[in-house]
Order: structure tokens, then sequence, then C-alpha cells
């Protein structure tokens, strides 16, 4: 068993004792544009200045989350809600799997204050466009 395939198996173990849904890094995937949607670099540095990432990217987001079905949006909102540990192991996987950097520094444990932050303001966004369908 590879150490990717160990980390998996932890992880989806870990995931599964904490919640009735199962998290996986397929899960992260589906979401890679929202993880991904500033360069590495522009997110290193939003990073070190802790500025808030969904509100500088709100128009990109707010067009990628108005064409998501309604599981979709039920699959994300199970993703923002996953406790943040959890979702930076699957984040690091992703970076192993997919070599992006992007999730690597997402998956860094000293970001994540910055995660906990983006990933509240993106359900809030959701819950807002929800609200508010016609809203831009």
């Amino acid at each position: 068993m590879t150490i990717i395939r160990y980390i998996g198996f932890l992880i989806k173990q870990e995931v599964t004792d904490m919640t009735d849904e199962k998290i996986t890094y397929e899960d992260v995937k589906e979401y890679e544009s929202l993880f991904t949607i500033a360069p590495a670099i522009v997110l290193e540095a939003m990073i070190k200045k802790n500025v808030n990432l969904v509100k500088k990217f709100r128009s990109v987001i707010v067009s990628y989350l108005k064409q998501l079905t309604p599981e979709q949006k039920a699959k994300l909102m199970l993703v923002l809600a996953t406790d943040i540990v959890v979702l930076q192991k699957l984040m690091f996987v992703a970076y192993k799997k997919t070599g992006k950097k992007q999730f690597y520094l997402l998956a860094n444990p000293a970001n994540r204050l910055f995660v906990a932050m983006n990933l509240k303001e993106i359900s809030d966004l959701v819950a807002f466009l929800e609200d508010n369908p016609h809203a831009e």
C-alpha cells in the first residue's frame, strides 16, 4: 500500500467517524476550481496578508455557484462544513495527486485561519444566493 493510499484510508476512516456522510478526495477535486481560483503566487501573497479571497473573487465565485445543481450545492455545503483539519488533510492528498501548489498552500496547518475564514465566506455566499437568487 502506498503512503498516499494509506493516508487516504486514514482520512476516510476519520471522516466516516465524524459525520454520516463521507468526504473524500473526489469531493475536494469536484470543487477544485473554487480552491484554485487564484494562481499560487497570488494565493500565497493573500495568505501572508490574511486577505479575504472570496471578497476579491466574488463575481467569479458567484458565477460558479449559480451553475451548480441543487445536489452539487448540497455536497459543497457538506465539504464546507467539514472540520478544517480533515479538509486540509484532503487538500494535501489533492496536492499529491494533482501537484497544484494551491492545494499545498491550503493544506498547510499554519494557514488554517485563512482557510476557515474563506470557507465561511463561501458558505455565507451560498446561503445569500439561496435567499437572493437574482443577486450578482
